[in-house]
């Protein structure tokens, strides 16, 4: 049953493959561009998989050296998405004691855990940062941007995998309805472009080998998909109470979070499941108070893997419908891992407000078995009232959220 109090999104900020801010990447993702491209440092000369989705721009630069030399790449992400976000809703002057940040991370300080381990096998101990645990540590960019915005009322780090960014947008709904919060910073942040990661994933046969052509490696519910595509990224939403928002003079928000469902399929670590997926869609819808056939639009969490986006598609016929209109930003940004399910809620709730759902990109050949309205060639237009983003993670996390139309 919906929940009385009407939670707004009021600020959005992102750093993706496509854009250093928002505004950027939102235009890159209507007009369709690619954010994948070979990898040219040494160090992927080796390895099976030497494509990725990196930043367009390094953040250490967008900060002064002082600040950036004691972050991880993912928390310079997080600082520089929050404030985006938090300029975008007006810097709103809350009660510090009524402000809480909740920004998820599916791995958290990996290339600072293994650099500092570098420094420590080839230059000595005395070399090792002071700064390493801060860096390393999976609670550390939510811990920076509840400081650098002095929220008080609490700094969370959901850490689900691929569903981290989307389960903290879900908590963040959470302490809003629940009296613990008026303002939530709520997102996710991802920076692991690595050979190690990239080659675990690639043991596990997850990612694309599509090493000739990383423009088209990408290709979400497309007959010749054959992985993922690592990414690095981060989004941000600011969540309000509306009524708060209106008494500091808000009147054209974002759009609505009005519902969220999360299970844990318990069944295996790394495959995906659709009763677990469904139950996630319909916790969600019944959350929200909107029923299936109202949903005019999903954010499918499709990486691009053979077995996953089927099983996905499967779960959303089910549990939705095959009627909304069907999009995959991954084809596009790669896989952000635990920033793609907050960057997959704010395409949701950009595509409601300007009534333009984005295309898939490379989806030449349509799987069959994809019994969706899935959009290709060019952007859907039209007006739609509700979306459903979902998002899905290593050990069984599944996340859907219901968005509404400001």
């Amino acid at each position: 049953m919906q929940n009385a109090i009407e939670v707004w999104a009021t600020g959005l900020g992102a750093m993706t493959p496509l854009g250093a801010d928002l505004p950027t990447t939102w235009a890159a993702m209507q007009s369709g561009e690619n954010g994948i491209a070979a990898l040219d440092e040494s160090w992927a000369e080796n390895l099976p998989v030497r494509i990725a989705a990196r930043l367009t721009t390094d953040p250490a630069a967008a900060m002064p050296r002082t600040e950036a030399r004691k972050l991880d790449r993912s928390e310079q992400m997080a600082l520089l998405t929050a404030r985006e976000a938090w300029a975008d809703a007006g810097a709103p002057q809350p009660d510090p004691e009524r402000l809480a940040v909740v920004i998820g991370t599916g791995i958290g300080g990996l290339t600072s855990l293994l650099g500092q381990n570098h420094v420590l096998e080839t230059s000595g101990p005395r070399r090792v940062s002071p700064h390493t645990v801060p860096m390393l540590m999976a609670n550390g960019p939510a811990a920076w941007v509840s400081m650098d915005l002095g929220a008080q009322a609490g700094a969370h780090a959901p850490v689900s995998a691929c569903a981290s960014g989307a389960e903290a947008i879900a908590l963040g709904l959470d302490l809003i309805r629940s009296g613990r919060a008026d303002i939530v910073v709520a997102g996710g942040v991802e920076a692991s472009v690595h050979p190690l990661p990239l080659t675990a994933f690639a043991q596990m046969m997850a990612l694309s080998t599509q090493n000739d052509d990383p423009a088209h490696a990408c290709r979400p519910f497309d007959t010749k998909r054959n992985g993922f595509v690592l990414g690095e990224g981060a989004a941000v939403v600011v969540l309000e109470r509306a009524d708060h928002a209106r008494a500091r003079g808000v009147t054209a928000p974002h759009g609505t979070v009005l519902g969220a469902g999360i299970s844990s399929s318990a069944t295996h670590i790394t495959a995906s499941d659709v009763v677990g997926q469904v139950r996630a869609m319909r916790m969600s819808l019944r959350d929200a108070g909107v029923a299936p056939e109202r949903i005019g639009h999903v954010h499918a969490h499709a990486t691009s893997t053979p077995q996953g986006d089927v099983a996905e598609a499967r779960a959303i016929a089910e549990a939705v419908g095959t009627h909304p209109v069907v999009t995959a930003t991954k084809s596009m940004t790669g896989h952000l891992l635990g920033a793609s399910g907050a960057l997959g809620a704010i395409a949701a709730l950009l595509a409601l407000r300007d009534g333009s759902v984005p295309a898939v990109r490379n989806l030449d050949d349509p799987d069959p078995e994809v019994e969706l309205d899935v959009v290709r060639g060019a952007p859907r237009t039209g007006s739609w009232e509700y979306a459903l983003a979902n998002s899905f993670g290593f050990g069984g996390h599944n996340v859907s959220l219901v968005l509404g139309r400001p």
